[in-house]
Order: structure tokens, then sequence, then C-alpha cells
């Protein structure tokens, strides 16, 4: 794990930076954000069971999953963590349905998305709480960041500028693997246009760390200020 910002951990999955998942606190609060795929699993349960049993965080315990949205490399250990920590799950209110029905055999979902949904996805999960709006997750406030996914949702705090900011824009190229802001690739977006404006959203908040669900946390939010500028 790797402390990004006060109260801020990220959680990679193999190879590094490749699929993020996030740790927040708030006091003795904790939320983990996002869950990698199904195969991240075991991985992820020893890395918070490993943090949680550390002298100077013993008091700290998690308390809810939330997810940014209901992908399966997002999603994919959702229904383990859960179980394992007894917590309630969370995310977006139009992504609700999608998580509580499942990825592996959704009809809607075809093509690449479909095929990684049957290898990568979780199981089920009943949604405890959905997110909208200004709701406030262990000190960040959610954004309705829709485009990626009709309830693709955001985490913002204001104090320091920090965002985590899900798949609204990606830190890496998912071919390559070299490093950059770029949007997330259209077949994996069920709205384009709107999620081209999500990122114009998150953009004005002119945010300082940004934190994404691919590639490296984001130390210079002036990278981000002109990527969009050459958004169509």
């Amino acid at each position: 794990m790797r402390l990004v910002a006060p109260n801020l951990w990220k959680i990679s999955g193999f190879p590094n930076n490749i699929i993020n998942t996030y740790l927040i606190a708030d006091g003795n609060d904790a939320v983990l954000i996002d869950a990698g795929t199904r195969f991240m699993e075991r991985r992820l349960l020893r890395t918070l069971q490993s943090f949680f049993v550390q002298p100077e965080r013993v008091s700290i315990r998690l308390v809810a999953h939330a997810l940014t949205h209901v992908h399966p490399d997002h999603q994919g250990a959702s229904k383990a963590v859960c179980e394992a920590y007894n917590v309630p799950l969370w995310c977006g209110a139009l992504d609700k349905y999608d998580m509580e029905r499942g990825l592996k055999n959704n009809p809607q979902n075809q093509g690449l998305l479909g095929l990684i949904g049957r290898v990568w996805a979780g199981e089920a999960y009943s949604v405890a709480r959905s997110l909208v709006e200004g709701d406030m997750v262990a000190g960040f406030r959610v954004l309705e960041t829709p485009g990626h996914t009709a309830g693709h949702i955001a985490f913002w705090r204001e104090a320091d500028k920090c965002l985590i900011l899900g798949d609204v824009l990606n830190g890496m190229n998912l071919i390559t693997g070299l490093p950059g802001v770029s949007e997330p690739p259209t077949a994996f977006t069920a709205n384009v246009p709107q999620n081209r404006d999500s990122i114009r959203k998150i953009a004005a908040l002119k945010p300082e760390i940004i934190c994404f669900g691919h590639g490296a946390p984001l130390l210079d939010g002036r990278k981000v200020q002109e990527f969009v500028k050459k958004l169509p």
C-alpha cells in the first residue's frame, strides 16, 4: 500500500498501477474504494488484513466498501470484501441494478466488455446505499460523473484538492502501459459525449492530486487541464 495523501492509500494489483483500489479514512472509519477483478480477491484481502493489524492502525476499522462504477475490473472482489469484513456495499444509483443482477451473464454487455465480464467479474451483491451527488464518504464528497457507466461516481476532497475519479480518465495507456492522461477506451464507455462532460466537470474543480482506476496517481493537475483543452 502507498500513502498518496493524508488518510488516502493506494492498493495496486499486479502489475503495479494497472488496476488500482483505494482506502480512505475519516477518523477511525475507513472505506474501501473499488475492488479490482475477482482474481485480485486474495491479494486484496491479505493487504487489508496486513494494514489493519499494524499497531498504529488497530483503532481504524473498515465500515463500508464503495464503487466508482460497476465494471468487472472494479467490482470483482466486492462480495468477498463485504462478507469478510461484514460491511455494506455502496455505489452510484444508476449502477445499482447491474451490481445486484451481476455482470457475468448480462445480455447488455456485448463484445469485449461482455467477454471481460465473463472472465473478471465478481458475483452479484446487494447494494445497501445508492450514492448521489453531495453525499459524504470518509471525508470525500460524491460527484456524479456519468458516461463511462450510467452511475459512475467520483470522490472529491476540497481541503487538499484530492480526486478519486475511477475511469472518467485513465492515467496510462491500457495497451502499452505508458503513463499519460487519456479518455477511457470507447469500447468500455457507455456514452462518450456524456463522459467528456464529466471530464470537464472534474477538471473545473482544478484537482491537484488525481487518483485513477488505471495508472499511477498524478500530482500535477495541470496535465488534466491541458488534456481537457484538446477534447472535441
